[in-house]
């Protein structure tokens, strides 16, 4: 399946992280909360109305701003 970014997934997919392509700043935010290349990732929830993105990772749970979701590539499981 060809890759995607985190904020074209609908609720419940289950996603494999394939790159993340964003500046150095949100770069580092991101790893720091264990955004890694090769990790699964869950979408919990999208809020309605372009609000934020829920997604799980391991076991712990992160709010993003659809933009920043559309600059991590992810591979659908």
């Amino acid at each position: 399946m060809p890759a995607t970014t985190l904020a074209a997934l609908h609720t419940g997919d289950l996603a494999t992280i394939v790159s993340i392509h964003a500046e150095e700043a949100l770069h580092l935010r991101l790893l720091a909360l264990g955004f890694r290349t090769g990790k699964q990732i869950e979408l919990i929830r999208k809020a309605s109305f372009s609000g934020p993105l829920q997604v799980r990772i391991g076991t712990t749970d992160v709010m993003l701003r659809r933009s920043e979701a559309a600059k991590i590539s992810v591979k659908k499981s």
